[in-house]
């Protein structure tokens, strides 16, 4: 299977997941404005479960090290299937919850609220699983902390202009109960990276379980390891998960048809009345949602779930591109809604530098540097041990070659001629 080769490569991959996750609600977008978006989700599913599938069977099925992607699925056991599946339902779940929220309450309380829970609360999960993997902690959670500030600048502009949209006659939107389900959208949002996680497998060798890199596994190629028996590479979840998300929607979806967040229930059979041209979006949605799924499970082995998800929920920065530049959402703002903005992409960026930052001040080499020092000096201490006890008395004379800069050997010296005497003295013994 295809894996990153270096740390450069999987912040790449994480810049493409927050750029996808960032830019799949365009599609909708373009579908006709009476295509409801309970009809629409249906081909979002749809697209992501064969992204992950195309996936697997390419980039999953390619590569000399890891497991291919349908012997990687084979191997599985149930638990780690059920933990990637579980990943998919809790996801499709917050996903649901968080569109229904920004139909009530808006963009301005919904998305900040939900997506940047999710944000803190996903890196302290997948922190918690591997605080060793995860890099500085301090840079790590000032990063979290300056994202966060950037969230709830977002917030108050889309607050301050939706008030001054109101103020000029516009509609009042309730807060209350999107409120509500942005909160129960940000903690379950939060979970399903840390659940997907779970079901990702190790490096084994020497009877350790190491990162999954590209390195690591190469190593445990060597000396015929692999990757934790039971447990799945990054493609093998993925598609785990993509099933987790579409089974769960034949229960959810239904439901919420009869009996919506806003508007009327949507008519049974409604789905197959739609354009090809509004099918087609959809699809187009949800693979790009995938494309940047599975980037960011690729791209975790190097950089660690933490930070790979904490990057990946930068998307809150791309959907406020979007909607400034592209949708022109902030046309005619005010210049304190400007500045509230400027303000907002600033803490993004920096605060996406410091996560990236965590992991380069604390490279994986330093450990096996540290390992190597002390494997230098066991092996020392050995090699001193056995000269010890095959020359006896001449380990005197080693002990001095070794502590000249000490002051001491200047006056140990003298014993030197005795044991230089003592070869003469062995002469008649032979």
């Amino acid at each position: 299977m295809f894996l990153v080769e270096s740390f450069g490569l999987a912040v790449a991959f994480c810049v493409v997941t927050m750029l996808c996750w960032g830019s799949w609600a365009n599609a909708q977008k373009l579908v006709d404005s009476k295509w409801r978006y309970e009809l629409f989700y249906w081909d979002y599913v749809f697209g992501v479960v064969a992204a992950a599938l195309i996936f697997g069977l390419t980039m999953g099925s390619n590569g000399e090290l890891g497991r291919s992607f349908c012997a990687d699925l084979k191997q599985a056991n149930g638990a780690a299937i059920g933990w990637a599946f579980a990943g998919g339902v809790v996801f499709n779940i917050a996903n649901i919850l968080l569109v229904a929220a920004i139909a009530i309450a808006g963009m301005s309380v919904a998305f900040p609220v939900g997506i940047g829970l999710a944000l803190v609360l996903g890196v302290l999960w997948n922190y918690i699983a591997n605080p060793a993997g995860s890099g500085d902690s301090t840079l790590l959670f000032v990063g979290v902390g300056l994202v966060t500030l950037a969230i709830i600048t977002s917030a108050l502009s889309y607050r301050k202009r939706d008030a001054a949209l109101q103020a000029e006659g516009g509609e009042k939107k309730p807060i209350g109960k999107g409120l509500t389900l942005a909160v129960v959208c940000g903690v379950l949002m939060s979970l399903f990276s840390y659940f997907v996680a779970n079901s990702m497998a190790k490096v084994e060798l020497d009877g350790a379980l190491i990162d999954p890199t590209f390195e690591n596994l190469a190593k445990a190629a060597e000396v015929g390891a692999g990757l934790e028996a039971g447990k799945m590479g990054p493609y093998a979840a993925n598609m785990c998960f993509a099933l987790g998300v579409l089974i769960s929607n034949f229960f959810v979806m239904p439901y919420l048809m009869k009996k919506p967040f806003v508007g009327e229930p949507v008519e049974k059979g409604a789905y197959f009345k739609g354009s090809l041209r509004n099918h087609f979006w959809g699809w187009i949605g949800g693979a790009v949602w995938a494309v940047g799924m599975t980037f960011s499970v690729v791209a975790a082995g190097a950089v660690s779930m933490a930070i790979a998800y904490g990057l990946g929920q930068g998307a809150t920065l791309v959907s406020a591109i979007w909607g400034v530049f592209i949708w022109r959402e902030f046309k005619g703002a005010s210049k304190d809604v400007v500045r509230m903005l400027a303000a907002m992409f600033v803490f993004f960026v920096v605060g996406l530098g410091l996560i990236i930052g965590a992991k380069i001040e604390t490279p994986a080499a330093e450990p096996t540097d540290e390992a190597a020092v002390a494997t230098v000096e066991g092996e020392a201490e050995a090699t001193e041990t056995a000269v010890d006890a095959l020359v006896g008395d001449e380990t005197a004379t080693e002990a001095e070659a070794v502590e000249p800069a000490e002051a001491p050997a200047v006056e140990e010296s003298a014993p030197a001629k005795p044991a230089t005497e003592a070869a003469p003295e062995a002469e008649p013994a032979a």
